[in-house]
């Protein structure tokens, strides 16, 4: 989702048929939906659950008036369904305040323990995510080192929960290829280096970590190169379906949009043996684009030894009204797209 500022309410198909990925499952003994059937398509199937990131204008801001986090009782709901990860973004200036090396604010980092405690005592997978664009007090990250501590400082505290996932930043852009890259290995680095080697890492590229311009934009070029000790790296990668790929707008362009903008990202992923997954996506509750999200997701499904899993925006508590919400039981994508993309799971 562009959002530089988040506020409360608010192709061709040939040739990715070739090598199968080297990469292999992380957890495969523990990979099943809360529903306890096997899952035979995706790995991970879930929502972003937001709230903690909001009211980033007001830093630290106060709990309950500037930001809220996620309810545990629509989590419970959506597990119910199937769903086995929840992305839980939130932003590096409240949890390590000061700098990037830092110390944790205590009561940020209890909440964000607590919700992560929350789902995986559940069998879920909890994706921390810094939701900073690749920024941090409003500049953009240039100290590689400084950010590898930062995620260094994180990865201690969640170390032993092997169904923690580390996503890195969110939706980088506007920078050099080459910085997103070199943030990306300081992450894994730092996460490493803090005894956290079994869990998996999501890195992001440039460009908003768009699918479609995954290829097109170079960001797939630089991230190519990222390696882990601990071989258990996925690119996460977005996709939005209206005419600028924002994820603004609950009006798509076709039916068939959502299959054409991730091809060559398919195509790359198989290229490079990489893991990927569609961390963001959402359509409007009309019949043209739950056709495209369903068709995309199809096409993810024929290509799964490469594309891991997905997840929908945008659950979270605040949203109200808005065109993209998953909260239960009367969010405008949970009434009118979550049912027909179950299959998916």
């Amino acid at each position: 989702m562009h959002f530089s500022s988040l506020l409360l309410c608010t192709a061709t198909l040939a040739g990715v048929f070739a090598t199968p990925v080297a990469n292999s499952d992380p957890a495969p003994n523990e990979r099943s939906a809360s529903a306890q059937k096997k899952r035979s398509t995706f790995w991970f199937a879930g929502v972003n659950e937001s709230g903690a990131e909001f009211g980033n204008g007001n830093i630290p801001g106060t709990k309950g008036t500037d930001y809220i986090w996620p309810s545990t009782s629509s989590i419970d709901t959506l597990m119910g369904k199937g769903l086995n990860i929840f992305r839980i973004p939130f932003l590096m200036e409240r949890l390590v305040p000061n700098s990037l090396t830092g110390s944790v604010n205590a009561a940020y980092l209890a909440d964000l323990q607590a919700t992560v405690k929350h789902i995986t005592d559940k069998g879920g997978y909890a994706a921390i995510c810094a939701q900073n664009f690749g920024r941090y007090r409003g500049s953009v990250i240039t100290d590689t080192t400084g950010f590898g501590t930062f995620w260094k400082t994180v990865a201690t505290q969640f170390k032993s929960n092997t169904h923690v996932i580390f996503d890195t930043n969110n939706e980088y852009h506007d920078m050099d290829n080459t910085l997103v890259a070199n943030l990306n290995q300081a992450a894994i680095n730092g996460i490493r280096a803090a005894g956290a080697t079994s869990q998996t890492i999501f890195v992001e590229g440039n460009s908003y970590t768009g699918a479609w311009t995954w290829v097109s934009s170079g960001t797939g070029t630089a991230m190519a190169g990222l390696t882990d000790p601990n071989n258990n790296l996925i690119y996460e990668m977005h996709q939005y379906l209206d005419s600028d790929g924002s994820g603004t707008s609950s009006t798509c362009v076709s039916t068939t949009i959502g299959q054409e903008r991730i091809a060559a990202a398919t195509a790359w992923c198989r290229s490079n043996k990489k893991n990927c997954i569609l961390g963001e996506t959402a359509a409007g509750s009309n019949s043209v684009c739950i056709s495209a999200i369903q068709g995309m997701l199809n096409y993810m499904k024929s290509n799964n030894d490469v594309w891991r899993g997905w997840l929908l925006w945008g659950g979270g508590p605040w949203w109200g009204s808005y065109i993209f919400s998953v909260e239960p039981p009367s969010g405008t994508q949970y009434v009118g797209v979550l049912p027909s993309i179950l299959q998916y799971i």
